[in-house]
């Protein structure tokens, strides 16, 4: 059996850590750098910086911040935020990222996760995909995605994908889109609950669990993670291959070796501590 990875987000808006709940409410967690230092000496598996506000903003992701925790780790890292073409995901492999996350350029144009993957190999590419949970009556969307009818919401869909900090609706089928860019060349796939992100009170193991059985690529699990029996849960339960979190060790609740420690003690594999 494959082991499982435990990978820290750092939330990065104007040089600064950041979490907040369901993408509002932010507050400061403290500098990347000393951050990512800390979970590299701890012992995590890998490191997801994710540039919050360069979509929405309109700009490109802060070089100097990945240049800066790239000198620092010895663990993969990945980057993500404001990437908009196969020309940022060079520039971000160049100053130090392992692997490239890409979200609202992949919706806007799927062909930039082929085109990135056919360059420079799947391992290098990941898809974040941020989904809300459809309640209640859901219009079907005739907005600008005609491009995209083969993965529209329809009445059967249950979760949509939103964009720009989750502030924007697609109308897209979250399972459907990642059965899409899984074909494409997704290397991996990060996903996050926007319904549980920040909250504490567990990740969305059906939403999970949907994903990693519909796909045939890695799937990161996140958005909620509380307690390390959250973790468990998702990686489980609901067939997870990596659990992504972030306030748990941002806030000191939790070290990686304590999670590390209590996922092998329920039986699941993973990477062991640093020597």
């Amino acid at each position: 059996m494959l082991t499982k990875r435990i990978i820290p987000c750092l939330d990065v808006d104007r040089g600064r850590v950041v979490k907040g709940v369901s993408f509002v409410n932010i507050r400061d967690a403290g500098d990347p750098a000393e951050l990512a230092s800390r979970y590299n000496e701890e012992g995590a598996d890998e490191l997801v910086i994710l540039d919050i506000t360069a979509s929405s903003d309109v700009r490109d992701t802060m070089i100097s911040v990945v240049e800066d925790v790239s000198d620092r780790v010895f663990i993969p890292l990945t980057v993500g935020g404001g990437i908009r073409n196969v020309a940022n995901v060079r520039k971000m492999l160049e100053a130090g990222a392992d692997k490239v996350s890409l979200n609202t350029a992949a919706l806007r144009k799927p062909s930039v996760i082929k085109d990135a993957s056919s360059k420079f190999g799947t391992q290098c590419i990941v898809v974040a995909i941020d989904a809300r949970r459809i309640r209640g009556e859901r219009s079907l969307y005739s907005g600008s995605n005609n491009s995209q009818k083969d993965v529209l919401i329809d009445t059967n869909s249950k979760w949509e994908v939103f964009t720009h900090g989750g502030r924007k609706p697609t109308g897209i089928d979250a399972i459907r889109w990642a059965e899409k860019v899984s074909d494409l060349g997704a290397g991996e796939i990060l996903l996050t609950s926007m319904d549980e992100d920040g909250h504490g009170d567990g990740y969305d193991l059906e939403l999970i669990r949907m994903v990693s059985e519909s796909v045939n690529v890695p799937v990161i699990a996140s958005g909620g993670a509380g307690n390390l029996r959250h973790l468990q849960e998702a990686l489980d339960t609901a067939k997870a291959d990596a659990v992504l979190a972030a306030s748990i060790f941002h806030f000191g609740t939790y070290t990686i070796s304590e999670a590390k420690h209590y996922l092998a003690s329920k039986g699941i594999p993973i990477r062991p501590m640093p020597k």
